[in-house]
This record gives structure tokens, C-alpha cells and sequence, in this order.
């Protein structure tokens, strides 16, 4: 099975549904040519299951100009969670993506009020002897800067060169819609879906919100499930599929640092007054230098061998070493890797801690001229960490490095604004391996098992909370420019990512 349409079914006739823009496939029986009344119990069994997928198939791929249509509506609302300008607009997503709960045939679809941005909850529940799938996702989106660098308006979606254009095209709006699709297929074709369904969405992903985390710790009930499906990750390719087996955590912090009572002048003061702007270049010189070594002493000691790559994986990066560094340097457009180059580049991604300044904050940075020593200046940073580590550790040792290397005549204070843990997967759970034969069926070949440097907070949340294995089968590419400038989602991504996810809502039967 490809990812193209599989066979037209003979005797197909279509039939109004609901949604005067959908299709759905009626199919007619089909006489018997055979004079053999003792069919193999596994050739009818098969024929059904073929004929199960025919019509899924077909349904998406007559509908799925509609699909995109409705991903645009989506993405036209500029949910951007961290900025409080938008609080209404993320309320909106919130209401247009519970219709779709309902009209993907979910019952007791609800919004859930909490301190900061709202809850989707929904859920089908066909039979209690059947596996119940929680479904994961967020409807809010990063924030457009620097929007001079969008070719098209962030919200203002563009399709071209096979892509839908716009903020939160793949993280996670499409990844999200596709799910959900999915199970619309079902519903339409079949009239139910072939097990429980649960899906929570959350609108505070991207600003680091604890609302998902208050609600599920004080109500696991309400979200006991089997198995939790995520979509919110890239694969390797848009011919080799692939699927996460560990997440690193996340330490996100504030570096603030003062030394005059009030910004100077330069030619007065300069040679002698504290320039925090300069201090904080010092202190994040010290704690990482140009060899990509994080100088904090407690973390490279706790690197254990949870952190460090297995054979199977250092065999694949020996023999396609040449290959990955080149297609990174294509994806991210540069010239060359720069870090702990001695080491594979997909383990410094997936396995190795990071430290990385998101940006530093004083003095004058206007058109034109002003010399200025300023007062106060400020640094966002943040550290990734292998799942193996506990993050709340980490924090108490970046916080100890930036006091014993913040350079004298300074007031420094560090802030830790977000803390998210780890994840690693059991490649063996059945649900798992479901996943792996629903994407080896409709990509045409197995998928890799690759270890992604993002953090998904949630995903060690369901595990800890529920129990229960969390797969992390998303469809985005990497070069769909996350969290950037001119994100994207490659539409045949999106069309295959809804077949892989309703073969994998039968595989897990």
C-alpha cells in the first residue's frame, strides 16, 4: 500500500451526505465469480479490511480539497497564546476547532474554562471492550517576528509549491486537522470509529502554560485511555517516514543583570562603568564556549548512558554521516555545523544537552546613533535536556553556573520561567508498532526510529500521569520552518498523514 489512491472500487455510486460539500463512498456487492463455497476465513477477512481502506481512501481523497479549505479557516485566526493582544483570537480557534470535534462525530465536545487559555475536550466512546486513544494537540500558535520576513501575511494563508503557507501550518494546526479527519473518515464511511476515542487540546503549548497539567493531574479519570497519540513532530523526509522514540526536556530561564543606577554616557563614563549588555556576552561565554561544551560541571557529570546512543543508531549515522550534515546545512541554510562537531549531528539533536541564548534584551538598539552605556539588560536562555535528566536539577545547576561566573561589579538574577520533562518510548509496546506498520503502508517502506531535540512537556505528563505508552507520529518535514518565518505544511503530508492515521486507528484493534 502507497501513499496514492489504492484501486477504484467497481459498482461505485455516490450518495448526498450531511455536509452538501462532502462525498461519501457507497459501495454495491459485488457477485461472486468463484464456484467455491468455502472461502479461507483469511482471504474474507482481508477482502473486508481492503475494502474497509478502499473507501477511507477514496472519502479523503475526494474530500480533501474541502480538508484544506477548512485548515485555512483555521489558520486565518492568529491564536498567538503568549501575547494577552490576542487573548479573543485564541477563544476563537478554541470555538472553531470544537465544531470539527463535533463534526468529526465526537460526542460531549466541550470547551473548559481554566485560569489561562481554554481546554477542547471531546471523546467517542463506541465500545467498552474496545482500546480507548487519547489524541493530543494544541490550537495555539508562536508569535510572527520578524513579520518583514513573511512573503506572505503569517495569517493570510498561501498555497504554493505543493505547501500551505502560514503560522502554525504545521505546529500544530495542520497535524492537528489531520487527526481529526481521520476519524471524520471513519465516521462517514464505516459510521463509527473502530475504537474509543478521546481528544484533548490545549491553547497554552506555546507559551508554557500549566493549565493542561493542573487539569489532568486534578482529573486523570476523565482522561484514562490505553495509549496517548501525539501529532506535533517532524519525520525525516518526505520519502522516508520516521517516528519519535524520545523527547528531551526543558529548562527555559531569564538572565537579568544591572550595574549603573541609570544609563550613561558613554564618553564620560566609558572604560570604567559595568556595561550589563557586555557582562551578560561574558557570563554566556563562560557557560558555553565555541567547542559547544556546556561549562556547567553538575551536568556533564550526570551524563549517563541513558544519554547515549545505541548501535543501531551509531551504525546508521556512520554510514549516512556525509548525507545528514548536508541536508541540515540545506534545511537550515548555512555552510556549516558548528558545536560538538567531533559528534554526530543527529546525536547532538536528539541526545546531547543544549544551550541556546533566544535573545538579549538593553541599551540602544534603534536606527541611528546614541552612546549609551545602559543600566540593565537582559538574556532569554534556555537549556534542552536529555530525558534521562530531571529538568528541576538542571535548573538548580544553571542557576548555581550563572552566579559563579557572572563577572564582578554586577547584580545578576537568574529566573526560571518553564520546566518541562523528558520522554523516551518503548519501541516495542503494541501501539507503537501499530504506528510503524500504518506508516510502512502507506509510505511504501519502513520508517526510522529517530529521537527528536524538541520538548513536548505533555507527552512525560500523559506518561506519568496516565501510565500509558505515548506515541509521537507527526508528519511536518524539517524544513517547515518552525517557530520562523514562512512556516509551512507540505498539503501531501497532510493528505498522507490522514490515511496513516485511520490505518492506525484500525491497527490498534
Amino acid at each position: 500500500m502507497s501513499g496514492n489512491k489504492l484501486p477504484s472500487i467497481a459498482g461505485k455510486t455516490w450518495v448526498s451526505s450531511p455536509d452538501p460539500d462532502m462525498k461519501v463512498c457507497r459501495t454495491r456487492a459485488i457477485a461472486s465469480t468463484t464456484s467455491s463455497r468455502n472461502k479461507n476465513a483469511n482471504t474474507t477477512n482481508f477482502a473486508t479490511y481492503m475494502n474497509i481502506f478502499n473507501k477511507l481512501h477514496d472519502y479523503i481523497d475526494d474530500n480533501f480539497e474541502l480538508f484544506v479549505k477548512r485548515l485555512t479557516q483555521w489558520l486565518s485566526i492568529p491564536s498567538i497564546s503568549t501575547l494577552p493582544a490576542n487573548r479573543k483570537e485564541v477563544s476563537e480557534a478554541a470555538l472553531w476547532i470544537l465544531d470539527q470535534l463535533e463534526a468529526a462525530g465526537l460526542n460531549d465536545a466541550t470547551v473548559i474554562e481554566t485560569k489561562g487559555h481554554p481546554l477542547v475536550f471531546g471523546q467517542k466512546l463506541v465500545n467498552p471492550d474496545l482500546p480507548t486513544l487519547l489524541i493530543y494537540g494544541h490550537y495555539d500558535v508562536q508569535p510572527v517576528d520578524p513579520l518583514e520576513e513573511w512573503i506572505t501575511p503569517p495569517f493570510s494563508p498561501d498555497i504554493r509549491d505543493g505547501a500551505i503557507y502560514a503560522r502554525g501550518a504545521s505546529d500544530d494546526k495542520g497535524q492537528v486537522l489531520l487527526v481529526l479527519f481521520a476519524i471524520e473518515a471513519w465516521t462517514r464511511t464505516a459510521g463509527a470509529v473502530p475504537v474509543n476515542i478521546k481528544v484533548v487540546l490545549e491553547g497554552e503549548e506555546e507559551s508554557s502554560g500549566d493549565a493542561i497539567e493542573k487539569y489532568v493531574t486534578a482529573n486523570p479519570e476523565m482522561f484514562s485511555a490505553d495509549a496517548v497519540l501525539i501529532c506535533d513532530t517532524p519525520m525525516m523526509s518526505a520519502t522516508q517516514p520516521s517516528i519519535i522514540t524520545s523527547l528531551r526536556g526543558i529548562v527555559y530561564s531569564e538572565i537579568a543583570m544591572s550595574g549603573a543606577s541609570s544609563d550613561l554616557h558613554s564618553g564620560s563614563y566609558g572604560g570604567v562603568a559595568p556595561n550589563p549588555v557586555h557582562g551578560l556576552c561574558l557570563l554566556l561565554g563562560k557557560l558555553k564556549q565555541e567547542d559547544g561544551v556546556i561549562r556547567i560541571p553538575e551536568l556533564q557529570k550526570a551524563l549517563d548512558d541513558s544519554s547515549a546512543p545505541t548501535r543501531a543508531e551509531l551504525d546508521y549515522w556512520q554510514q549516512n554521516g556525509r548525507a545528514i550534515r548536508a541536508e541540515l546545512c540545506r534545511t537550515m541554510g548555512v555552510t556549516q555545523l558548528v558545536g560538538e562537531t567531533e559528534r554526530p549531528p543527529l546525536e547532538c539533536i536528539g541526545l546531547r544537552p543544549t544551550l541556546e541564548i533566544h535573545g538579549i534584551r538593553g541599551g540602544f538598539v534603534g536606527e541611528g546613533e546614541k552612546t549609551v552605556i545602559p543600566a540593565k539588560a537582559l538574556a532569554k536562555v534556555s537549556l534542552r535536556v536529555p530525558p534521562g535528566l530531571d529538568p528541576d536539577k538542571v535548573a538548580e545547576w544553571f542557576t548555581k553556573a550563572v552566579r559563579d561566573n557572572s563577572p564582578q561589579g554586577y547584580e545578576t538574577e537568574t529566573r526560571i520561567l518553564h520546566i518541562g520533562r523528558g520522554l523516551a518510548v518503548d519501541p516495542e509496546n503494541s501501539y507503537f508498532r501499530a504506528a510503524v506498520r500504518a506508516l510502512e503502508k502507506t509510505y511504501g517502506k519502513g520508517p526510522l526510529l529517530t529521537r527528536e531535540g524538541g520538548s513536548i512537556p505533555v507527552a512525560a505528563l500523559f506518561n506519568e500521569i496516565l501510565q500509558i505508552p505515548v506515541i509521537l507520529m507527526g508528519f511536518g518535514l524539517p524544513d517547515d520552518n518552525l517557530h520562523a518565518p514562512n512556516e509551512k505544511f507540505s498539503l501531501e503530508q497532510f493528505r498522507r498523514g490522514i490515511k496513516t492515521v485511520a490505518l492506525f486507528l484500525k491497527e490498534i484493534t
